[in-house]
């Protein structure tokens, strides 16, 4: 593809999704049945507007089936999918367009996802385009009967140990995605997904409660300090105004979020995507909260200098303001927490260092403990 995004300063290529892989591929296959002639290439239009031209490989024809395959580009983006083959296989029958996975395309086990309990993990909108262009192709030649499309990716079993397929309930492959048709170069928005994913999964098990964590740091203090149970534990990674956003959508009426403070810090100036590429302000923060709470300068320009979260803690607790500075950066964290969800929606949070030196639980909101009481193992 020419198409390209500039990201950070840097002109990436975009690439096309696995649902346009397999639409690509399910168009050539009708069109080699229906016709008797093999195909070397199809356009395809995207639901972005984008049209492609994807090249055919592997075409092979036979008594009432056709079958081929598309190759993943996923442009610049770090996606293990890349370089992989998506194939379809199209056969007739008496009526109307089925659509199912073969090998190498997981299934569904567990509710909550785009499809059914049962169903090929072939999401609506790939779905929905590969009917539409097998449908356009029938219509072109003139055929009035039906077309059975098998997507399967040979790879997919073994690549889907790399996603996260197993942990969301599909099982025995990868998943046939994409809602554009095309790949946005280092885009967080598969990552946002996938966070929405695991929410609704957990809401279609009944749960209205959810404990939010930024990541690994988050649930192992979640487990081993506050003995918090992990199943209702969802990792929202940078993303925690989205993940809010989401868990709201999805229903859920208490919210409880526990972050380190490298993290949660940037809270404190309303920032609610903490990537580093979002912005910083970690030690502006602190440097209000401290001043605020009577720091002199001297400590505020060290504070200012510091590299990491917790030297600016050693630092506060050198001089006996770390505890107020917490307290503040609390309530500034839970402000920007409470104006994110509507009424009737309860949301805490807690604060926490790694550093045991440091005190470990650093400040938490007043209603964290009764939340936590939903996730309690008893010790």
């Amino acid at each position: 593809m020419d198409l390209t995004r500039n990201i950070n300063g840097k002109l990436l290529r975009c690439g096309y999704t696995t649902g346009s892989c397999a639409a690509g591929a399910a168009k050539a296959a009708a069109q080699m049945l229906l016709t008797g002639e093999t195909v070397s290439a199809v356009e395809l239009d995207t639901p972005k507007g984008i049209r492609l031209t994807l090249d055919i490989l592997d075409p092979v024809m036979g008594a009432g089936r056709a079958s081929c395959a598309v190759r993943k580009d996923a442009g610049d983006d770090p996606d293990v999918t890349a370089g992989m083959l998506v194939y379809a296989a199209a056969e007739r029958i008496d009526s109307g367009i089925t659509i199912d996975g073969g090998e190498g395309v997981g299934r569904v086990t567990k509710p909550g996802l785009d499809q059914p309990v049962g169903a090929a993990a072939i999401n609506s909108t790939p779905r929905r385009m590969i009917a539409e262009n097998v449908s356009r192709i029938c219509t072109d030649c003139g055929y009035s009967g039906g077309i059975a499309v098998t997507v399967s990716i040979p790879a997919g079993r073994e690549l889907a140990q790399r996603t996260f397929n197993p942990r969301m309930g599909i099982e025995g492959g990868l998943s046939v995605l994409g809602t554009s048709g095309i790949v946005e170069p280092m885009s967080n928005q598969a990552l946002i997904d996938t966070i929405a994913l695991e929410l609704r999964q957990l809401a279609a098990k009944g749960s209205r409660r959810v404990l939010l964590t930024p990541g690994n740091y988050g649930r192992d203090f979640s487990a081993d300090k506050l003995h918090l149970r992990a199943e209702a534990c969802v990792s929202c990674s940078n993303f925690i105004g989205d993940a809010i956003d989401a868990a709201v959508e999805c229903g859920f009426r208490e919210i409880l979020l526990v972050g380190h403070i490298g993290k949660l810090v940037k809270l404190g100036i309303g920032q609610t995507n903490t990537h580093s590429s979002a912005g910083d302000g970690r030690m502006e923060t602190l440097v209000t909260c401290a001043l605020l709470c009577g720091a002199e300068t001297p400590l505020l320009r060290q504070i200012a200098g510091c590299v990491t979260t917790d030297a600016a803690l050693e630092l506060l607790q050198e001089t006996g303001l770390k505890e107020e500075v917490c307290a503040l950066l609390g309530g500034r964290i839970e402000a920007t927490l409470r104006r994110r969800v509507p009424p009737g929606v309860e949301i805490g949070y807690v604060l926490f260092t790694n550093r045991e030196d440091l005190g470990g639980l650093l400040h938490e909101s007043d209603n964290a403990e009764r939340l936590m009481d939903n996730w309690r193992i008893t010790v």
